[in-house]
């Protein structure tokens, strides 16, 4: 508990991961890559409880050996590929209630970010309640700035749009133009370039109540900055060997 809120910590770790297969229990020096996660909830003294949201009983088994709560399965439809974490989410919530078992701050823990600390949950939780209680994602530094980083104008977006219909930091859209990211001028000094912050998706804090299917975790409006070395995120062969590397020193 954390100032006399019942706190669940929350890790999503569906099967169907195409980037790499059975990612979630796959090998990570000796361990399942959720057994990080699993551990970093469980070691700070502030969780209550460490829910493991999965589709597979394989996965299920895996998280109750690591420790881990696993009452229910996910069900199939709340695990696709386009599935929606905060679907998984409400539905846990909804059960969990059926069940008696009620909470009142939920932190929403990746398992692909194994190298996350439970002094970091700890001081996410602290950052939490001082700032009353408001929704925080965790975020770091990023390297590479913004304002050195270009597009090609006739790149699409997501939506299969023009960047160049971007409003913000957009310079002229001639075939082969750059696009800014950024409407800062690239001739200002580095020292004196802002510090930029992104979210690493390790750590999201939120109180229950203010929950709803539509809540976006990513824009919750409280920072909490963690080291680069412990946001790692991995998504592809070449983040477990970064991890890899970092957990063997």
């Amino acid at each position: 508990m954390i100032d006399g809120k019942r706190v669940l910590a929350f890790v999503p770790a569906r099967s169907g991961s195409k980037g790499v297969p059975n990612k979630n229990v796959s090998d990570l020096c000796g361990k399942p890559l959720m057994a990080y996660t699993i551990e970093a909830a469980l070691g700070c003294d502030y969780v209550d409880a460490c829910l493991v949201s999965t589709d597979s009983e394989d996965y299920a088994r895996v998280a109750r050996s690591c420790g881990a709560w696993v009452p229910f399965l996910r069900p199939a439809e709340l695990a696709g590929d386009k599935s929606g974490v905060m679907g998984a989410v409400m539905d846990a919530l909804a059960r969990l209630d059926e069940m008696g078992e009620r909470f009142d701050v939920l932190c929403l823990l990746q398992a692909t970010s194994p190298l996350r600390t439970s002094d970091d949950l700890t001081a996410a939780l602290e950052c939490f309640l001082a700032y009353g209680c408001r929704g925080l994602v965790s975020v770091s530094e990023v390297k590479d700035h913004p304002t050195l980083m270009r597009v090609m104008a006739g790149e699409k977006d997501a939506a299969q749009g023009p960047l160049s219909r971007l409003e913000f930091g957009t310079r002229s859209p001639e075939e082969g133009a750059f696009t800014w990211l950024s409407g800062e001028t690239s001739t200002v000094r580095r020292q004196d370039m802002p510090r930029i912050l992104r979210v690493n998706g390790a750590i999201y804090i939120n109180l229950v109540s203010e929950l709803t299917p539509e809540t976006s975790l990513n824009d919750n409006p409280v920072g909490h900055l963690i080291d680069q070395s412990h946001a790692i995120d991995i998504d592809a062969e070449d983040d477990f060997l970064a991890a890899q590397h970092a957990i063997e020193g």
